[in-house]
C-alpha cells in the first residue's frame, strides 16, 4: 500500500466503475505462469482490454527460474478483448483470441520468447480453443463467416425468419467444432458434427478422443434441453459417438481414470428447480484396426447405469465449477455457505472431497497438471476480485487493479444467521455504515435480494454498478442481504425448496431475518426499502404486493409474469420450474398466476423504480413494461427507466453510472427523515383506475 497515497475523495459512482476488471486466469500445465486479462473503460468511454502473463510465485513447485518477470507482463491492450486462453500441454505456448485471430505465443522458463504469431483468422465467433496432444492440432469452437450471400440478404434486408428452419434462419451462430493444422493453416469441421452446436469439450489426457457436448441448435431454448454427450476419435478417421442425453445446460466436460477405465464428467443443471450437478459416465475404448492404424472405438460401458451418474445429489454444499487435472482426477470449486472451497473428485468412493476453502468468493478455476498450483479470481469482504495462485493452501496474489479504492472507509460488513419459521438454518449479510455499530441503530435499511433463485450473497466485496451494498453504506443505509431457501451453497435439498414454490417460503425466510433486525433495533421499521435484480427484482415486485412496510422499491431486470417469461424468456420452459405452469394446460386457474407479481399490482402502495435493459433476453423488456401500466393503471408512484442497447448485465459506462446514482437517489427520496410514506394511500391525481367493459 502507497503510504503517500493522498485520502479518496468522496465515493461516487464513476470511480466505482471506472476500475479495471481481472479476469479469466489460466496456469500452465507445469504450474510457472498465469496469464489473464482485464478491462475497463477508456478514453471517450470506450472499452480498454489487455492480456497479461506473470510467473506464478516462487512458493509453487517448478516456478519460474531465474531472470522471470517479478512483475506481470502486460502482452495486448485495445478495445478488443484477449478471450479463450489456454495452454498447450507442454506449457510452452499461450493461445488466445483477439481481433478475429487465433494468436500463439512462445514462453520458456525466462518469459516470453518473442511476439505472438498468428495462426488463424477467422471473422466468425470464436468461443473455444482447446491445443491438443501433439502440439500439431488445435481444437477450435466457431461459428461461420458470413458468406457473400449471407452478406447479401443482410444488405438487401432479405432476411425473413423462418423459425422452423433454424440452420438456415442463423446459420452463422452455430458454433462447430473445427481442427486447425498448425503446419498448414487449414481448418476443418470435424466428422460427425456438423449438425451441432458444440457448447464444450475435453481431450483425454492421454491424447485420446475428445469429450464433446452438444446442443440440436444455437438457440438457449430449446437448444440447452437437447444437450448431448459426443466422443470423438481423432485418429480413427471415424463420426463422433453419440453417447446420449447430458442434461439442461450441460458444460465443462473433464476425463478422469478410474478402477473401471476412463470415465467424463461434467456439470449440468437438473431438475426440480434446475440446480447445478456433477454428472459422470463411463467411457469404454476398445483397441480395433482402422487403416492399418490403432484407434479407439468409443462407447457407453455396458456394465455401467444406463444414465449418467450423479456424483453431487447429496452434498450440502454446491458444486460451481469443475476442471480438467491434467492426468489426474478433476477439480471443482463449490460453494459452502458464504463461503467457497476446492474440491477433488475421489476416483475409489467416486465422490468429491475436500482439499481447502476460503473466506468469500472464489470463481474462474484454472489448475495445473495434478492441480499442485491453481488460480482462482477471489474476492473476500474487504478487496475486491483479483487474480490469486499458488498451492491450494497458500494462494498469493499476482493482481492490484484497483488500487483508488484504498483509504476509503468502507461499512461493516457482518455474517448473519437465523432461523425460517419452520426451523431451516439460513445466512446472509448485514452492511452497517462506515464506522458504526448496531448500538448505533436503528438504520435505514435497504433489503437486497440476489438473483437466481440459484445464485448467493457471498461475504465478498459488495461494490460494483450492480452490487450496491458498499455503494449504500456510506451514504448512511443499513444493507440486508439474506440467502432465502432455493439458492446456491446448501446443497440440492435446499435448492429445490423452491420448485413450484417461488416466492413462498424464500419470502417468509427473508421477512424473518428482516424482522429480527428490526427486533434488535439494527432496522428502523418505518424506513424500510427492498431491491434486487434478476430474481431479486421479481422478489422486490413480490414484495410490495405482498406487504405495505417497505417505503421504497427497486425492481431491476425483474419478472412480472411468469406465463410472459415462459412464453419470452430466454430460459422458456425451464423456468416453469418455479411458477409450476406453463399456462397451454387449459384456461385456468394457473398456479403461475398465484406467483407472479403482476397478479397483486393493486395491492402495491410502495414507490418501485423499475429499470430495465431494453435488448435483455433473459428477461425481456416487456416484463418491465406491463408492471408500468398496472402501477399506471393502480396510481402507484414509480418511475420506469429503460437502457438502449443493453441486456440483462450492462455494458455501456454511462448506462452503469445512471443505474447507481438513479437507484441511490430514489432511497434518498422515500426514505428520508422528512418524507410523508406512501403507504397511507395511493395520491388522488383526479383520475380513476381504468375500468375494463362488462362481459357480454
Amino acid at each position: 500500500m502507497d503510504e503517500t497515497r493522498e485520502e479518496p475523495d468522496a465515493l461516487t459512482a464513476a470511480l466505482v466503475v471506472d476500475g479495471a476488471e481481472p479476469a479469466g486466469p489460466v496456469i500452465s500445465p507445469d504450474g510457472r505462469w498465469v496469464a489473464w486479462t482485464t478491462s475497463a473503460f477508456g478514453p471517450q468511454d470506450q472499452p480498454a482490454s489487455a492480456l497479461w502473463l506473470a510467473a506464478a510465485g516462487e512458493s509453487v513447485a517448478g516456478a519460474a527460474a531465474a531472470g522471470a518477470a517479478a512483475t506481470p507482463v502486460r502482452l495486448t491492450e485495445g478495445s478488443a478483448p484477449a478471450h479463450e486462453l489456454s495452454w498447450s500441454a507442454d506449457s510452452a505456448w499461450l493461445f488466445y483470441v483477439v481481433d478475429e485471430e487465433v494468436r500463439c505465443l512462445g514462453v520458456t522458463p525466462g518469459g516470453p520468447a518473442g511476439d505472438a504469431v498468428t495462426v488463424l483468422r477467422w471473422s466468425g465467433e470464436i468461443s473455444g480453443l482447446v491445443p491438443l496432444a501433439g502440439g500439431r492440432l488445435v481444437a477450435v469452437v466457431a461459428a461461420d463467416e458470413l458468406t457473400d450471400e449471407d452478406k447479401r440478404r443482410q444488405a438487401q434486408g432479405d432476411d425473413a425468419i423462418v423459425w422452423s428452419q433454424r440452420a438456415h434462419r442463423q446459420h452463422w451462430l452455430w458454433h462447430r467444432l473445427r481442427l486447425l493444422d498448425l503446419a498448414s493453416g487449414e481448418l476443418t469441421v470435424a466428422p460427425g458434427l456438423a449438425g451441432r452446436h458444440v457448447v464444450g469439450l475435453a481431450q483425454r489426457p492421454d491424447g485420446g478422443p475428445l469429450a464433446v457436448l452438444s446442443w440440436d441448435c444455437p438457440e438457449y431454448e430449446p437448444g440447452a434441453f437437447t444437450s448431448r454427450l459426443h466422443v470423438l476419435d481423432l485418429g480413427g478417421g471415424t463420426a463422433a459417438t453419440d453417447l446420449g442425453s447430458s442434461g439442461l445446460e450441460a458444460s465443462s466436460p473433464a476425463w478422469w481414470q478410474a478402477a473401471d477405465g476412463w470415465h467424463v464428467a461434467w456439470l449440468a443443471l437438473v431438475p426440480p428447480a434446475y440446480s447445478t450437478a456433477v454428472l459422470d459416465l463411463a467411457v469404454r475404448a476398445d483397441e480395433t484396426a482402422t487403416d492399418g492404424a490403432a484407434a479407439d472405438t468409443i462407447t457407453a460401458d455396458e456394465t455401467a447405469p444406463s444414465q449418467p451418474a450423479d456424483l453431487t445429489a447429496s452434498m450440502t454444499v454446491c458444486p460451481a465449477e469443475l476442471v480438467p487435472a491434467g492426468g489426474g482426477p478433476p477439480a471443482a470449486l463449490f460453494a459452502e455457505g458464504l463461503d467457497t472451497a476446492l474440491y477433488r473428485l475421489d476416483p475409489a468412493g467416486r465422490e468429491f472431497r475436500r482439499v481447502t476453502g476460503w473466506p468469500g468468493q472464489a470463481t474462474e478455476l484454472s489448475v495445473s497438471a495434478g492441480a499442485a498450483a491453481i488460480a482462482v479470481l477471489a474476492s473476500t469482504a474487504r478487496t475486491p476480485p483479483g487474480i490469486r495462485v499458488g498451492p491450494p493452501d497458500a494462494l498469493v496474489p499476482v493482481t492490484d487493479t484497483r488500487p483508488e479504492l484504498r483509504g476509503f472507509d468502507w461499512g461493516t460488513q457482518e455474517r448473519l444467521s437465523w432461523r425460517a419459521a419452520d426451523g431451516l438454518e439460513l445466512d446472509g449479510l448485514l452492511i452497517l455504515p462506515p464506522g458504526l455499530g448496531r448500538e448505533d441503530g436503528p438504520f435505514p435499511l435497504v433489503t437486497l435480494i440476489h438473483g437466481g433463485p440459484y445464485w448467493r450473497w457471498a461475504d465478498d466485496f459488495q461494490l460494483s454498478w450492480w452490487r450496491w451494498g458498499q455503494w449504500l453504506a456510506p451514504a448512511g443505509y443499513a444493507v440486508y442481504c439474506p440467502n432465502p431457501r432455493g439458492g446456491q451453497g446448501h446443497g440440492r435439498k435446499f435448492a429445490a425448496m423452491v420448485a413450484g414454490e417461488v416466492g413462498q417460503d424464500e419470502w417468509t425466510d427473508i421477512l424473518s431475518g428482516l424482522d429480527a433486525l428490526v427486533a434488535d433495533g439494527v432496522a428502523d421499521p418505518g424506513r424500510l426499502a427492498i431491491a434486487g435484480q434478476s430474481h431479486g427484482g421479481f422478489m422486490a415486485a413480490w414484495a410490495v404486493g405482498q406487504t405495505s412496510r417497505f417505503r421504497a422499491a427497486v425492481m431491476a431486470a425483474g419478472i412480472a409474469d411468469w406465463a410472459i417469461q415462459i412464453g419470452v424468456g430466454e430460459e422458456g420452459r425451464a423456468e416453469a420450474a418455479f411458477c409450476a405452469s406453463f399456462g397451454w394446460e387449459g384456461p385456468g386457474p394457473h398456479r403461475h398466476d398465484q406467483l407472479s407479481p403482476i397478479s397483486y399490482a393493486g395491492n402495491v402502495t410502495t414507490p418501485v423504480l423499475i429499470v430495465q435493459g431494453e435488448d435483455d433476453t433473459n428477461v425481456p423488456v416487456g416484463q418491465a413494461q406491463y408492471f408500468h401500466r398496472a402501477l399506471t393503471h393502480f396510481h402507484v408512484p414509480h418511475e420506469l427507466v429503460i437502457y438502449p442497447r443493453e441486456g440483462h448485465s450492462f455494458t455501456e459506462r454511462a448506462h452503469q453510472i445512471d443505474v447507481l446514482e438513479r437507484v441511490r437517489s430514489w432511497l434518498d427520496r422515500w426514505l428520508a427523515v422528512d418524507c410523508e410514506p406512501a403507504v397511507e394511500g395511493r395520491p388522488d391525481l383526479g383520475v380513476p383506475p381504468l375500468q375494463l367493459p362488462a362481459a357480454g
